[in-house]
């Protein structure tokens, strides 16, 4: 099939140079529009339609455990371990791994709300569009699709400026598999994660065998700034769960698979990281740790080098099983957002045969191969870290929105208390993260700062009530987890490097420039296209009902606008 213009810019704003100049000089009213319009669960789930055929409904909860253990276990685990301990927390990486994977399982309660409620493709930006907006939601976008081409670039790195053809060899065979069958690729993560998983229970229980307690002096030899440096880093570990909820459209039965499926993967996770931290940590001292092969080079040290071609193959069957899962989670979240047209339609299409978004999924790759080509993990991941930390704090904001805002239903009084409580929580954790950031040994302003986040998160328990209640499953302790969430990841985002930040700020300025002229008014001409198709229809449902007089010529009467 031909692919043409119309299927990458077919909006009115792109059919001549004359419409393209006119919808530049509107620029600000669109932006205006767009940064106060929100979307619909109605309207999410209607855009399905763009992509012409449904995805199949093949998963469960196992496979969705499965998909969620493969898309986090994999580089982190085996790389990122052995250099924040030796070079930020010492043993004490065991507490960094438990303070990420407390972050991590606070999002994955408001994804999960989110990804039974909406159950579309478009995992947190279309739960963003519903609750913060166009404008929010394209930003979190890019830094979604921007994680997830880093996060598998990441497969096998040895330093920047390097050639890593295997990574982009790999990444062709996935890409294969990804496309053909959304259930074909379920089977062979499970399969993958099991032969992890095997190897992974070999390292925690010979290195047991192997340790010594010794090696466990001094406990946090960097302190508490350590401990929460190395945890913002760790964080990369925990990237990829986001995925699953990705898969709601090809889950049998989101409202009882997503839940067990996401909760019970990151609480699987997080346990194996904080054994195999131990473990690591208990074989020999932090300050002789290999950064780049920890677990193998502290396996040679005790004695049992041949251990080392075990861990070697559990780690190239943790990544092959990250790249999988990324490469399906990856492709539909830009199915979803082709679909509001903010990217070209073509990525939204779904293939008659396979029900996979073959042409999102291998753009998708081969961006990622590009950046497998040059890759140094420690600059990427650090830049990672700053996307999902971002995204995530935006959905537990969205999910505060949607359980204490309904338009039209709450009160005038009620919103703007909500808008003053949630400026606060951010503030203060905005204050917190900051201080954390150029203050050694300052304590003064926590006293501040942590009172304030506390009763901005009681005021909003106390003062405002709930507009909505879930209604298949919800997270417990509104709003004490989202604000908590909240507090955690801005806090970890003050931990991270200056220079990391920079390279976001690059990245951003990017993202913009590409909303401005294109991004936009695509999707504000498909916004407007849908307005009016939906206003078409309600008249005609009404002239039905014969709520609608008809005029004497059988034509409907005129409908003020």
């Amino acid at each position: 099939m031909a692919v043409g213009k119309k299927d990458f810019l077919p909006e009115e704003s792109f059919k001549s140079w004359g419409n393209y100049v006119n919808a530049l000089k509107e620029t600000p009213a669109r932006l205006a529009d767009r940064l106060l319009t929100r979307s619909s669960v109605e309207a999410e789930l209607e855009v399905k339609a763009r992509s012409e055929n449904e995805m199949k409904r093949t998963l469960s909860w196992w496979d969705l455990i499965w998909f969620g253990m493969g898309s986090v276990i994999g580089a982190g685990i085996f790389v990122l371990t052995g250099i924040e301990a030796r070079d930020a927390a010492g043993p004490a990486v065991v507490i960094s791994y438990a303070v990420s994977g407390f972050s991590a399982l606070l999002s994955v309660f408001c994804y999960t709300e989110f990804a039974v409620e909406i159950p579309v493709a478009g995992g947190s930006f279309a739960y963003l569009r519903v609750e913060l907006g166009d404008f929010m939601a394209f930003i979190a976008a890019g830094n979604i699709l921007l994680e997830y081409i880093i996060s598998g670039a990441a497969v096998a790195p040895e330093g920047y400026n390097q050639l890593d053809p295997i990574a982009v060899g790999i990444l062709a065979i996935i890409c294969a598999i990804a496309v053909l069958s959304t259930k074909g690729s379920s089977r062979i993560n499970y399969i993958a994660s099991v032969v992890h998983i095997v190897v992974i229970l070999f390292i925690i229980v010979c290195g047991i065998i192997k340790a010594d307690t010794k090696n466990y002096t001094p406990f946090a030899p960097f302190g508490p700034r350590g401990i929460f440096k190395a945890s913002a880093v760790l964080f990369f570990s925990y990237v990829g769960f986001d995925a699953v909820s990705t898969m709601a459209e090809e889950t049998k039965n989101p409202a009882k698979d997503i839940p067990i499926g996401l909760i019970g993967s990151m609480v699987i996770t997080t346990i194996i990281y904080c054994l195999m931290a131990v473990t690591l940590c208990l074989m020999q001292p932090y300050q002789t740790i290999d950064p780049d092969a920890p677990f193998s080079r502290a396996f040679e040290i005790v004695g049992w080098g041949w251990a080392q071609y075990i861990v070697a193959a559990g780690a190239l069957k943790g990544m092959t099983s990250v790249l999988l899962v990324s490469a399906v989670g990856q492709a539909r979240y830009l199915t979803h957002i082709a679909r509001t047209h903010m990217m070209p339609p073509w990525f939204a299409k779904v293939d008659t045969k396979t029900g996979t978004p073959i042409n999102a999924t291998i753009v998708m790759l081969a961006a990622t191969a590009v950046i497998a080509f040059f890759t140094d993990l420690g600059i990427l991941s650090n830049l990672l870290s700053i996307s999902t930390l971002i995204i995530f704090m935006l959905v537990a904001v969205a999910l505060l929105v949607r359980r204490y805002y309904v338009s039209g239903e709450t009160t005038t009084q009620n919103r703007n208390k909500l808008v003053v409580f949630l400026i606060l929580i951010i503030g203060s954790s905005v204050a917190t993260a900051a201080y954390w950031g150029v203050s050694q040994s300052g304590w003064i302003a926590y006293c501040i700062t942590a009172p304030m986040w506390l009763l901005s998160t009681f005021g909003l328990w106390f003062f405002v009530p709930h507009a909505r209640k879930p209604k298949l499953w919800g997270i417990p302790l509104v709003p004490w987890l989202p604000s908590t969430s909240i507090a955690i990841n801005i806090f970890l985002l003050g931990s991270i490097d200056k220079d990391s930040f920079i390279r976001f700020g690059i990245w951003s300025g990017f993202l913009l420039l590409y909303y401005f002229f294109f991004g936009l008014h695509a999707s504000y001409d498909t916004a407007k296209e849908f307005e009016g198709k939906a206003m078409h229809d309600g008249r005609l449902r009404k002239v039905e009902e014969g709520q609608v007089p008809v005029g004497l010529d059988g034509g409907n009467a005129p409908m003020a606008p």
